[in-house]
């Protein structure tokens, strides 16, 4: 489990990350904008939610904006990790028409993304009222993992591994190659790395072997939802339960009763849907000077 704070990424987490979406909407221009749109025009750009969302990633839509345009001014009115009803102005861009129109595709990419993590994230948390930690998983978007566990933060939720340098998790493969939980366990504890361990336990006898070899946190993964309360009876002042595996709001009200100390859930990122925003832009009209407006 990593806790994390909930405070802005640093920029280059995501800078190389924008640069090539941007570079792989661009390809080698936007020839619909430089066609129709008047060279120098400058506009307005409002951000606008249209559904309720709990946003995330507008730094980085920022950003996308201001590799296109370095001048580009924003006005936020909301911020990451606000619940935002629909017609919410959110935040408004102003700068070059031809910039903001080329990135608006990038920029709502990035936020409808990570806003529905957040979203699905803060239902859940919502839903779980304190009983139960709301973790993520390493199921996310390949080369989007920072961000997507940003999100996850955003809403209120607690990222389980970031990486699998990040602590030891012994699964089933595990299990198997290393010939059993006792073995999986003795070898990860003789490697000294200082690291959190946690086993998988797919069965009673799993927990049970667990729980004698030391084991102090415990995935239960996959078991009846009627036998959870039996598993933190027996493991209750020996180790720490996470429960995983197909997890819907429905089941985690069985689960946070039951009295476990973590939940584990791959959809707030595997499969999450996107948050509804738009990008409404107006062009600005040029200011008149004195000379031109004077009577002749």
């Amino acid at each position: 489990m990593k806790v994390l704070p909930f405070g802005p990424l640093d920029p280059s987490t995501y800078r190389e990350t924008v640069r090539r979406a941007l570079a792989e909407d661009l390809g080698w221009g936007d020839v619909t904008t430089e066609a129709v749109v008047p060279t120098g025009l400058r506009a307005t750009a409002t951000l606008l939610a249209k559904s309720p969302t709990v946003l995330a990633g507008l730094d980085i839509a920022e950003e996308t904006f201001r590799q296109l345009d370095p001048r580009v001014l924003v006005t936020r009115h909301a911020d990451d990790g606000d619940w935002c009803q629909p017609g919410t102005t959110v935040a408004t861009f102003e700068g070059s028409a031809t910039a903001l129109l080329t990135a608006e595709r990038t920029a709502l990419n990035f936020l409808q993304r990570l806003s529905g993590i957040a979203t699905q994230t803060r239902r859940f948390v919502e839903a779980a009222a304190g009983r139960v930690a709301i973790l993520d998983t390493r199921k996310t978007t390949p080369t989007l993992r920072a961000l997507e566990k940003y999100a996850v933060r955003a809403g209120g939720g607690t990222n389980h591994r970031m990486a699998l340098d990040d602590g030891i998790l012994i699964k089933d493969n595990h299990i198997r190659l290393a010939g059993g939980v006792v073995e999986a366990l003795r070898r990860a504890g003789s490697r000294a790395l200082d690291l959190p361990i946690e086993v998988e336990a797919q069965t009673m006898a799993q927990l049970a072997e667990a729980l004698d070899a030391g084991a102090t946190r415990i995935l239960v993964d996959n078991f009846p939802d009627d036998e959870l309360a039996d598993i933190v009876r027996l493991a209750r002042g020996r180790a720490t339960l996470e429960v995983s595996g197909g997890v819907n709001f429905e089941r985690l009200e069985r689960i946070a009763a039951a009295g476990v100390d973590f939940v584990s859930i791959g959809a707030l990122t595997h499969s999450v849907v996107a948050a509804d925003l738009s990008l409404e832009i107006e062009p600005i009209a040029p200011t008149e000077t004195a000379g031109d407006s004077a009577p002749a």
